[in-house]
């Protein structure tokens, strides 16, 4: 560069060419530090210079998403008017964690989301329970169709068999399309088929107690107790507005295990700068820490999800939570 420099301007003084060196070898540091991250973060769909503006997501009805539901083969239901969610409880396991047989309202549930946007285009994400045998199959159904994985881990300690859970993540025009890409992955799975729900199971926990401890109030659902907590920040993907709680939620679930205890499994939704407050509240409490890790690729602000796990009295676990949810800017969800 610099004989190039002589060859172009041979009447510039010395001092110039000096400059623009120095000018030059100043500038290389930031410019390599900031090339692949810039590149890296538009490939991810991260906004950069010149980048998209941030577009809603818009209200839709279960008439809306007729097709997606025949494809997957199970109905699902409308949250908060936007997100249209199905559930895929993996009732075909029978999996042991820390002494007790976890139920797939517990920690077994495979759940997705689809979101439609004022673009005309749909979003697809969502939590999957797959068992290590199956994992490299799905994940090659998925990439065959475009269904991109975005984590990959686990939310229970010393489980038997053993349990994964990855994150899946899709955009496109064709909602049908998104649908099918993720049932060929269900069907490289044992999945078991969609039954009726049945009669409600009464829950043998002091729910006034743990309400009362963790400032929310929660529901029942499958024979558990649910508590859900929602970031207050608007969150997005790339240029893509998340709605209300999807994707960015701190989930409490309980099972009973007779006398009013229970088995929690939990996982919290944390900006950076909130997580060792988090981590060592969960500490303080007795409960285990089980995975710390993202769900997303290309959010803004950036989020963190901890799993965690412990057995227990229930107001007494609710109690030793209630830190950790103060240790984060979230609000009860509904």
């Amino acid at each position: 560069m610099m004989t190039g420099d002589r060859q172009q301007d041979t009447h510039a003084p010395a001092i110039t060419s000096r400059r623009r060196v120095l000018a030059a070898a100043a500038l290389a540091p930031a410019l390599t530090a900031a090339g692949p991250t810039t590149a890296a973060a538009r490939t991810a769909g991260m906004p950069g210079p010149g980048h998209r503006r941030r577009i809603k997501p818009v209200p839709t009805g279960l008439a809306d998403w007729a097709a997606v539901a025949q494809e997957l083969g199970r109905t699902g239901n409308m949250l908060r008017g936007t997100t249209y969610h199905t559930g895929f409880p993996r009732r075909d396991l029978h999996v042991v964690s820390d002494g007790v047989l976890v139920t797939p309202g517990l920690a077994l549930g495979t759940h997705v989301a689809f979101v439609r946007y004022a673009d005309g285009s749909t979003m697809l994400m969502g939590d999957v329970v797959v068992t290590e045998r199956e994992l490299q199959q799905v994940t090659d159904a998925w990439q065959a169709h475009g269904i991109e994985q975005t984590a990959l881990h686990k939310h229970l300690l010393g489980q038997i068999p053993d349990i994964w859970w990855t994150h899946v993540h899709a955009h496109g025009h064709d909602a049908v399309a998104l649908a099918r890409g993720l049932r060929a992955g269900f069907d490289r799975t044992g999945t078991p088929p969609a039954r009726p729900p049945g009669p409600p199971v009464p829950v043998d926990l002091d729910i006034p107690g743990m309400e009362a401890a963790l400032g929310a109030k929660g529901s029942t659902e499958d024979g558990l107790y649910k508590v859900i907590f929602v970031r207050r920040e608007t969150i997005a993907d790339g240029h893509l507005i998340l709605p209300p709680g999807l994707g960015s939620t701190s989930a409490f679930n309980f099972q009973p295990l007779g006398g009013g205890r229970a088995a929690l499994s939990g996982d919290c939704a944390m900006l950076a700068g909130e997580i060792q407050n988090v981590l060592k509240a969960l500490r303080r409490g007795g409960i285990k820490l089980v995975e710390l890790h993202n769900h997303h690729l290309a959010e803004d602000p950036r989020l963190f999800f901890t799993h965690f796990w412990a057995v227990g009295d229930g107001v007494e676990l609710a109690r030793a939570l209630r830190p950790a949810v103060d240790a984060t800017d979230v609000v009860p969800s509904g």
